[in-house]
């Protein structure tokens, strides 16, 4: 996918909600809500299904099914780590996979009843975590 195309899915709303519901609410299947429809749309990049997963494991480890979490962890690390670099879509990407690799140790040092630990995107890109702010205020003013 092209630099420009990136550019548009970081100004994508859904993506926006992505980044919020991920690092702000912690509203896991919201994010796979939105992202899933962008990553159709998007000719189902492998990075953006990356992502996609990335939030479904933890939705599945949030809610009890550790085997889910690691499976969707598992295929999400695989996903994030075809990509070259450490960084794209605005996210440190390095970070998203160490995440991923420590939240996969836990699991399987303790499979049965790892306790849920969330983690958050780190937002690299001044420019989408002034958009994230901005679509987080108009989400909550629309909601007054």
């Amino acid at each position: 996918m092209r630099s420009e195309r990136w550019n548009e899915v970081m100004g994508d709303s859904r993506y926006l909600a992505y980044v919020v519901y991920f690092n702000r609410d912690r509203d896991y299947f919201e994010c796979h809500e939105v992202m899933e429809e962008l990553w159709l749309e998007n000719g189902r990049s492998s990075l953006l299904q990356g992502l996609l997963q990335a939030a479904v494991g933890l939705h599945h480890w949030d809610n009890g099914n550790r085997s889910g979490a690691v499976k969707l962890m598992t295929a999400a690390l695989e996903k994030l780590g075809a990509h070259d670099g450490s960084v794209a879509l605005g996210l440190d990407l390095a970070a998203l996979r160490r995440s991923l690799e420590e939240s996969l140790e836990a699991l399987a040092r303790r499979p049965l009843d790892a306790p849920f630990r969330a983690f958050e995107l780190r937002i690299i890109d001044d420019g989408l975590r002034i958009s994230a702010e901005r679509w987080n205020e108009e989400r909550r003013l629309e909601a007054e």
